[in-house]
Protein backbone atom coordinates (compact mmCIF):
# COMPACT_ATOMS: atom_id res chain seq x y z
CA UNK A 1 0.00 0.00 0.00
CA UNK A 2 0.70 3.47 -1.07
CA UNK A 3 0.67 6.70 0.64
CA UNK A 4 -0.14 10.04 -0.04
CA UNK A 5 -0.85 13.63 1.12
CA UNK A 6 -1.52 16.40 -1.04
CA UNK A 7 -1.36 19.49 1.87
CA UNK A 8 -2.69 22.97 0.36
CA UNK A 9 -1.13 25.40 2.85
CA UNK A 10 -4.06 27.51 4.61
CA UNK A 11 -6.62 26.42 1.84
CA UNK A 12 -9.74 26.69 3.75
CA UNK A 13 -11.00 30.23 4.25
CA UNK A 14 -14.29 31.73 5.64
CA UNK A 15 -17.10 32.90 2.82
CA UNK A 16 -16.29 35.58 0.71
CA UNK A 17 -19.04 38.27 -0.17
CA UNK A 18 -17.76 38.34 -3.98
CA UNK A 19 -17.74 34.62 -4.49
CA UNK A 20 -21.69 34.85 -4.34
CA UNK A 21 -21.07 33.70 -0.35
CA UNK A 22 -19.27 30.68 -0.84
CA UNK A 23 -15.16 29.73 0.27
CA UNK A 24 -12.54 29.41 -2.04
CA UNK A 25 -13.34 25.81 -1.83
CA UNK A 26 -16.70 25.80 -3.02
CA UNK A 27 -16.02 28.37 -5.40
CA UNK A 28 -13.41 26.49 -7.01
CA UNK A 29 -13.80 23.97 -9.59
CA UNK A 30 -12.66 20.69 -8.40
CA UNK A 31 -13.87 17.95 -10.73
CA UNK A 32 -11.23 15.46 -9.39
CA UNK A 33 -12.18 15.56 -6.05
CA UNK A 34 -15.72 15.99 -6.88
CA UNK A 35 -15.54 12.53 -8.39
CA UNK A 36 -13.81 10.62 -4.92
CA UNK A 37 -15.59 12.47 -2.47
CA UNK A 38 -18.49 10.14 -2.24
CA UNK A 39 -16.03 7.79 -1.80
CA UNK A 40 -14.20 8.91 0.72
CA UNK A 41 -14.36 9.96 4.25
CA UNK A 42 -14.76 13.43 4.61
CA UNK A 43 -14.24 15.55 7.83
CA UNK A 44 -12.70 18.24 10.56
CA UNK A 45 -9.62 18.02 12.33
CA UNK A 46 -7.97 19.99 14.85
CA UNK A 47 -4.57 20.53 13.75
CA UNK A 48 -3.31 23.09 16.13
CA UNK A 49 -3.22 22.24 19.61
CA UNK A 50 -5.09 24.39 22.27
CA UNK A 51 -2.84 27.13 23.53
CA UNK A 52 -0.47 27.05 20.42
CA UNK A 53 -0.33 29.14 18.02
CA UNK A 54 -1.82 28.50 14.45
CA UNK A 55 1.60 28.55 12.50
CA UNK A 56 2.58 26.11 9.14
CA UNK A 57 5.01 24.53 11.50
CA UNK A 58 2.68 23.41 14.13
CA UNK A 59 0.10 22.85 11.84
CA UNK A 60 2.38 20.69 8.95
CA UNK A 61 3.63 19.15 12.18
CA UNK A 62 0.54 17.68 13.22
CA UNK A 63 -0.51 16.62 9.68
CA UNK A 64 2.76 14.34 9.26
CA UNK A 65 1.90 12.22 12.41
CA UNK A 66 4.19 14.37 15.25
CA UNK A 67 2.55 15.48 18.46
CA UNK A 68 3.72 19.24 18.35
CA UNK A 69 2.83 19.89 22.32
CA UNK A 70 5.70 16.99 22.32
CA UNK A 71 8.23 17.95 19.96
CA UNK A 72 8.06 21.52 18.74
CA UNK A 73 10.78 24.09 19.65
CA UNK A 74 9.84 26.71 17.43
CA UNK A 75 9.62 27.94 13.52
CA UNK A 76 13.08 29.18 12.19
CA UNK A 77 14.67 25.99 13.44
CA UNK A 78 13.34 23.72 11.46
CA UNK A 79 13.82 26.10 8.30
CA UNK A 80 17.75 26.30 9.59
CA UNK A 81 17.80 22.76 9.08
CA UNK A 82 16.63 22.51 5.88
CA UNK A 83 19.30 25.55 4.97
CA UNK A 84 21.78 23.25 6.11
CA UNK A 85 22.60 25.32 9.62
CA UNK A 86 24.15 23.69 12.08
CA UNK A 87 22.50 24.85 15.33
CA UNK A 88 24.17 23.67 18.98
CA UNK A 89 22.14 22.95 22.13
CA UNK A 90 22.58 26.75 22.86
CA UNK A 91 22.03 28.57 19.69
CA UNK A 92 19.20 30.58 18.61
CA UNK A 93 17.34 30.68 15.04
CA UNK A 94 15.26 33.43 13.99
CA UNK A 95 13.24 33.59 10.99
CA UNK A 96 14.38 36.51 9.18
CA UNK A 97 11.78 38.34 6.72
CA UNK A 98 12.98 40.99 4.10
CA UNK A 99 9.63 43.07 4.02
CA UNK A 100 8.30 46.48 2.55
CA UNK A 101 8.30 49.29 5.28
CA UNK A 102 6.51 52.41 4.73
CA UNK A 103 8.85 56.14 5.15
CA UNK A 104 7.05 56.80 8.13
CA UNK A 105 9.73 58.52 10.71
CA UNK A 106 10.72 57.05 13.07
CA UNK A 107 11.42 53.64 12.41
CA UNK A 108 8.34 53.05 15.33
CA UNK A 109 6.01 54.44 12.85
CA UNK A 110 6.69 52.27 9.84
CA UNK A 111 3.62 50.66 8.80
CA UNK A 112 4.06 46.45 7.28
CA UNK A 113 3.22 47.44 3.60
CA UNK A 114 4.27 43.62 2.50
CA UNK A 115 5.50 40.69 4.42
CA UNK A 116 6.84 39.18 1.77
CA UNK A 117 8.93 42.31 -0.13
CA UNK A 118 6.29 41.73 -2.99
CA UNK A 119 7.64 38.01 -2.40
CA UNK A 120 10.94 39.44 -4.10
CA UNK A 121 13.40 36.60 -6.48
CA UNK A 122 15.28 34.51 -4.71
CA UNK A 123 18.56 35.66 -6.41
CA UNK A 124 17.64 39.36 -5.24
CA UNK A 125 17.06 38.29 -1.91
CA UNK A 126 20.43 36.14 -1.97
CA UNK A 127 22.35 39.67 -3.11
CA UNK A 128 20.55 41.52 0.55
CA UNK A 129 21.33 39.44 2.66
CA UNK A 130 24.72 38.83 2.23
CA UNK A 131 25.18 42.92 1.77
CA UNK A 132 23.85 42.85 5.56
CA UNK A 133 26.23 39.68 6.66
CA UNK A 134 28.35 41.87 5.22
CA UNK A 135 27.62 44.85 7.42
CA UNK A 136 25.64 43.40 10.57
CA UNK A 137 27.65 39.51 11.14
CA UNK A 138 29.77 39.52 13.69
CA UNK A 139 30.15 38.14 17.50
CA UNK A 140 26.92 36.43 18.34
CA UNK A 141 25.24 36.95 15.54
CA UNK A 142 25.04 35.08 11.98
CA UNK A 143 22.59 35.71 8.85
CA UNK A 144 21.93 32.98 6.31
CA UNK A 145 20.12 33.71 2.68
CA UNK A 146 17.13 31.09 2.11
CA UNK A 147 14.47 31.32 -0.74
CA UNK A 148 12.47 34.85 -1.66
CA UNK A 149 11.66 36.20 1.38
CA UNK A 150 12.55 33.82 4.01
CA UNK A 151 16.09 33.84 5.83
CA UNK A 152 17.00 33.39 8.99
CA UNK A 153 19.52 34.70 12.05
CA UNK A 154 21.47 32.77 14.68
CA UNK A 155 22.25 33.63 17.61
CA UNK A 156 25.23 31.42 18.84
CA UNK A 157 24.59 31.05 22.73
CA UNK A 158 21.18 32.78 22.63
CA UNK A 159 18.51 33.41 24.70
CA UNK A 160 14.56 32.30 23.94
CA UNK A 161 11.25 34.44 25.61
CA UNK A 162 10.92 36.91 23.11
CA UNK A 163 7.65 38.64 22.19
CA UNK A 164 7.79 38.31 18.56
CA UNK A 165 5.08 39.29 15.96
CA UNK A 166 4.90 37.45 12.64
CA UNK A 167 4.71 39.70 9.85
CA UNK A 168 1.92 38.71 7.70
CA UNK A 169 -0.19 38.83 10.96
CA UNK A 170 0.18 42.51 10.83
CA UNK A 171 -0.33 44.08 7.22
CA UNK A 172 -1.25 47.36 6.87
CA UNK A 173 -0.90 48.04 10.58
CA UNK A 174 1.65 50.02 12.02
CA UNK A 175 4.67 48.79 13.43
CA UNK A 176 4.64 50.54 16.68
CA UNK A 177 3.27 47.75 19.07
CA UNK A 178 4.57 44.82 16.99
CA UNK A 179 8.41 45.26 18.15
CA UNK A 180 10.22 43.00 19.71
CA UNK A 181 9.98 42.70 23.66
CA UNK A 182 12.15 40.13 25.77
CA UNK A 183 15.92 39.86 26.63
CA UNK A 184 17.55 40.54 23.63
CA UNK A 185 15.18 43.08 22.12
CA UNK A 186 17.19 45.94 21.76
CA UNK A 187 19.62 44.00 19.83
CA UNK A 188 17.41 42.12 17.93
CA UNK A 189 15.29 45.91 17.21
CA UNK A 190 18.72 47.41 16.24
CA UNK A 191 19.10 44.98 13.58
CA UNK A 192 16.15 45.56 12.50
CA UNK A 193 16.64 49.30 12.17
CA UNK A 194 19.90 49.08 10.61
CA UNK A 195 18.57 46.74 7.64
CA UNK A 196 16.52 49.59 6.76
CA UNK A 197 19.01 52.28 6.57
CA UNK A 198 21.10 49.81 4.65
CA UNK A 199 18.44 48.58 2.71
CA UNK A 200 16.39 51.55 1.48
CA UNK A 201 18.98 52.99 -1.29
CA UNK A 202 20.58 49.68 -2.49
CA UNK A 203 20.99 49.42 -5.78
CA UNK A 204 18.53 45.62 -6.05
CA UNK A 205 15.57 48.12 -4.08
CA UNK A 206 16.26 51.44 -6.23
CA UNK A 207 15.54 49.45 -9.30
CA UNK A 208 12.63 47.68 -7.79
CA UNK A 209 11.14 50.84 -7.40
CA UNK A 210 11.12 52.30 -10.26
CA UNK A 211 10.37 48.96 -12.29
CA UNK A 212 6.81 49.26 -9.81
CA UNK A 213 7.52 46.66 -7.23
CA UNK A 214 7.58 46.61 -3.44
CA UNK A 215 11.29 47.19 -2.35
CA UNK A 216 12.82 45.36 0.61
CA UNK A 217 13.76 48.08 2.13
CA UNK A 218 13.95 46.13 5.83
CA UNK A 219 14.75 42.77 7.30
CA UNK A 220 11.71 41.24 10.50
CA UNK A 221 12.70 39.03 13.15
CA UNK A 222 9.84 36.29 14.24
CA UNK A 223 9.67 32.90 15.20
CA UNK A 224 12.75 31.93 17.60
CA UNK A 225 13.49 28.33 18.75
CA UNK A 226 16.19 25.97 19.13
CA UNK A 227 17.50 22.49 17.63
CA UNK A 228 14.57 20.34 17.59
CA UNK A 229 14.29 16.64 18.78
CA UNK A 230 11.61 14.82 16.44
CA UNK A 231 11.46 10.85 16.39
CA UNK A 232 12.70 9.65 13.18
CA UNK A 233 9.01 9.36 10.84
CA UNK A 234 10.19 5.47 9.78
CA UNK A 235 10.49 4.41 13.74
CA UNK A 236 7.24 5.56 14.43
CA UNK A 237 5.49 4.74 11.24
CA UNK A 238 7.40 1.63 9.52
CA UNK A 239 7.19 3.22 6.39
CA UNK A 240 10.23 5.50 4.46
CA UNK A 241 9.02 9.06 3.37
CA UNK A 242 9.57 11.89 1.64
CA UNK A 243 8.16 15.49 1.42
CA UNK A 244 7.65 17.77 -1.48
CA UNK A 245 8.12 21.65 -0.69
CA UNK A 246 9.18 24.53 -2.07
CA UNK A 247 9.63 25.95 1.41
CA UNK A 248 12.26 25.94 4.19
CA UNK A 249 9.88 25.48 6.87
CA UNK A 250 8.13 22.15 5.67
CA UNK A 251 11.24 20.71 4.30
CA UNK A 252 13.15 21.61 7.98
CA UNK A 253 9.97 19.19 9.31
CA UNK A 254 10.97 16.40 7.09
CA UNK A 255 14.90 16.25 7.04
CA UNK A 256 14.61 16.83 11.03
CA UNK A 257 12.09 12.96 11.06
CA UNK A 258 14.80 11.37 8.86
CA UNK A 259 12.60 11.96 5.55
CA UNK A 260 13.65 12.25 2.04
CA UNK A 261 13.75 15.55 0.59
CA UNK A 262 12.55 15.20 -3.28
CA UNK A 263 13.63 18.74 -4.65
CA UNK A 264 11.46 19.70 -7.73
CA UNK A 265 12.81 22.83 -10.74
CA UNK A 266 10.01 25.23 -10.84
CA UNK A 267 8.69 24.61 -7.61
CA UNK A 268 7.97 28.59 -6.31
CA UNK A 269 6.25 28.53 -3.11
CA UNK A 270 3.42 30.82 -5.03
CA UNK A 271 0.57 30.65 -6.95
CA UNK A 272 2.55 29.97 -10.16
CA UNK A 273 4.69 26.73 -9.01
CA UNK A 274 4.61 23.50 -10.94
CA UNK A 275 1.70 21.58 -9.63
CA UNK A 276 2.60 19.30 -12.07
CA UNK A 277 6.20 18.47 -11.65
CA UNK A 278 5.00 18.10 -7.51
CA UNK A 279 3.00 15.40 -8.33
CA UNK A 280 4.90 13.22 -10.91
CA UNK A 281 7.98 13.99 -8.33
CA UNK A 282 5.63 12.02 -6.04
CA UNK A 283 4.72 9.66 -7.93
CA UNK A 284 8.05 8.90 -8.87
CA UNK A 285 8.88 8.45 -5.69
CA UNK A 286 6.26 5.97 -4.85
CA UNK A 287 7.35 3.58 -7.87
CA UNK A 288 11.03 3.88 -6.95
CA UNK A 289 10.44 2.52 -3.18
CA UNK A 290 9.44 5.32 -1.31
CA UNK A 291 6.09 4.37 1.05
CA UNK A 292 4.90 7.40 1.48
CA UNK A 293 5.20 11.10 0.17
CA UNK A 294 4.01 14.68 1.91
CA UNK A 295 3.22 17.54 -1.13
CA UNK A 296 3.09 20.60 0.37
CA UNK A 297 1.83 23.63 -1.41
CA UNK A 298 2.20 26.71 -0.26
CA UNK A 299 -0.09 28.86 -3.04
CA UNK A 300 -3.29 29.14 -1.33
CA UNK A 301 -2.03 30.23 1.80
CA UNK A 302 0.29 32.71 0.25
CA UNK A 303 -2.96 34.06 -1.57
CA UNK A 304 -4.82 34.45 1.66
CA UNK A 305 -2.44 36.43 3.51
CA UNK A 306 -2.46 38.47 0.52
CA UNK A 307 -6.41 38.74 0.28
CA UNK A 308 -6.54 37.31 -2.87
CA UNK A 309 -9.56 35.27 -2.96
CA UNK A 310 -9.39 34.89 -6.90
CA UNK A 311 -5.79 33.57 -7.13
CA UNK A 312 -6.47 31.49 -3.83
CA UNK A 313 -9.44 29.48 -6.20
CA UNK A 314 -7.08 29.32 -9.35
CA UNK A 315 -4.57 27.42 -6.94
CA UNK A 316 -6.97 25.22 -5.42
CA UNK A 317 -8.79 24.17 -9.22
CA UNK A 318 -4.79 23.70 -9.70
CA UNK A 319 -3.89 21.53 -7.38
CA UNK A 320 -7.00 19.16 -8.30
CA UNK A 321 -6.36 19.66 -11.64
CA UNK A 322 -2.57 18.76 -11.67
CA UNK A 323 -1.62 17.80 -8.56
CA UNK A 324 -4.92 15.23 -7.64
CA UNK A 325 -5.59 14.37 -11.27
CA UNK A 326 -2.29 13.05 -11.80
CA UNK A 327 -1.95 10.90 -8.71
CA UNK A 328 -5.32 9.30 -9.60
CA UNK A 329 -4.24 8.37 -13.02
CA UNK A 330 -0.61 7.27 -12.37
CA UNK A 331 -1.21 5.35 -8.96
CA UNK A 332 -4.21 3.77 -9.37
CA UNK A 333 -3.30 0.74 -10.92
CA UNK A 334 -1.77 -0.21 -7.39
CA UNK A 335 -3.27 0.21 -3.98
CA UNK A 336 -3.06 3.67 -2.53
CA UNK A 337 -4.44 6.07 -0.10
CA UNK A 338 -4.36 9.78 -0.22
CA UNK A 339 -5.07 12.52 2.56
CA UNK A 340 -6.14 15.90 1.13
CA UNK A 341 -6.29 18.84 3.30
CA UNK A 342 -5.12 21.96 4.40
CA UNK A 343 -2.63 22.50 7.65
CA UNK A 344 -4.89 25.50 9.15
CA UNK A 345 -7.45 28.01 7.44
CA UNK A 346 -5.87 31.51 6.33
CA UNK A 347 -8.64 33.50 5.32
CA UNK A 348 -8.67 36.37 3.04
CA UNK A 349 -10.96 38.51 5.08
CA UNK A 350 -8.22 38.63 7.83
CA UNK A 351 -4.79 37.78 5.92
CA UNK A 352 -3.45 35.44 8.91
CA UNK A 353 -4.28 31.85 9.75
CA UNK A 354 -6.70 30.69 12.49
CA UNK A 355 -6.89 27.61 14.48
CA UNK A 356 -10.31 26.53 13.03
CA UNK A 357 -10.45 22.70 12.43
CA UNK A 358 -9.74 22.12 8.93
CA UNK A 359 -11.63 20.01 6.54
CA UNK A 360 -9.96 16.84 5.52
CA UNK A 361 -10.62 13.73 2.70
CA UNK A 362 -9.17 10.54 3.22
CA UNK A 363 -9.37 8.03 -0.12
CA UNK A 364 -8.77 4.95 -0.67
CA UNK A 365 -8.74 3.19 -4.18
CA UNK A 366 -9.15 -0.27 -2.36
CA UNK A 367 -12.34 0.67 0.04
CA UNK A 368 -15.11 2.71 -0.20
CA UNK A 369 -15.16 4.73 3.10
CA UNK A 370 -17.80 7.34 2.30
CA UNK A 371 -19.71 9.22 4.89
CA UNK A 372 -21.95 10.97 3.31
CA UNK A 373 -20.00 14.42 1.74
CA UNK A 374 -21.30 15.27 -1.98
CA UNK A 375 -17.86 17.43 -2.37
CA UNK A 376 -14.91 18.14 -0.58
CA UNK A 377 -15.57 21.46 1.40
CA UNK A 378 -15.51 22.88 4.76
CA UNK A 379 -19.27 22.75 4.77
CA UNK A 380 -19.76 19.43 3.92
CA UNK A 381 -16.81 18.30 6.23
CA UNK A 382 -18.93 19.49 8.97
CA UNK A 383 -21.87 18.08 7.62
CA UNK A 384 -20.84 14.21 8.06
CA UNK A 385 -20.26 14.98 11.57
CA UNK A 386 -16.73 13.46 11.71
CA UNK A 387 -14.29 14.87 14.01
CA UNK A 388 -10.37 14.20 14.61
CA UNK A 389 -9.92 16.15 18.12
CA UNK A 390 -5.53 15.51 17.41
CA UNK A 391 -3.82 16.48 14.32
CA UNK A 392 -1.17 13.78 14.58
CA UNK A 393 -3.94 10.95 14.90
CA UNK A 394 -4.68 12.30 10.65
CA UNK A 395 -1.70 10.32 9.96
CA UNK A 396 -2.38 7.19 11.56
CA UNK A 397 -6.09 6.96 10.49
CA UNK A 398 -4.69 7.43 6.98
CA UNK A 399 -2.54 4.21 7.31
CA UNK A 400 -4.87 2.33 9.44
CA UNK A 401 -8.57 3.04 7.71
CA UNK A 402 -7.77 2.73 4.02
CA UNK A 403 -6.46 -0.34 3.86
CA UNK A 404 -8.96 -3.68 2.88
Amino acid sequence: MKYIVILGDGMADWKIPELGGKTCLEAAKTPNLDKIAPLSEVGLCKTVPDGMKPGSDVANMSVMGFDPRRCYTGRSPLEAISMGIELGPADVALRCNLVTLSDDEPYEKKVMLDYSAGEISTAEARELINYLKQKLDGGAYAFYPGISYRHCLVARGGRTGHDLTPPHDISGRAVTNYLPKGPDADAYLGFMKKSYALLKNHPINLKRVASGKNPANGIWLWGEGTKPHMDKFEDLHSLKGGVISAVDLVKGIGQAAGMERIEVAGATGDYNTDFEGKANAACDALERGLDYVYIHMEAPDECGHHGDYLHKVYAIEQIDEKVVGTVLKRLGGAPFAMLVCPDHPTPCACKTHISDPIPYLLYSNVKNLGNGAKRYTEAEAAATGAYITDGYALMDRLTTQCEK
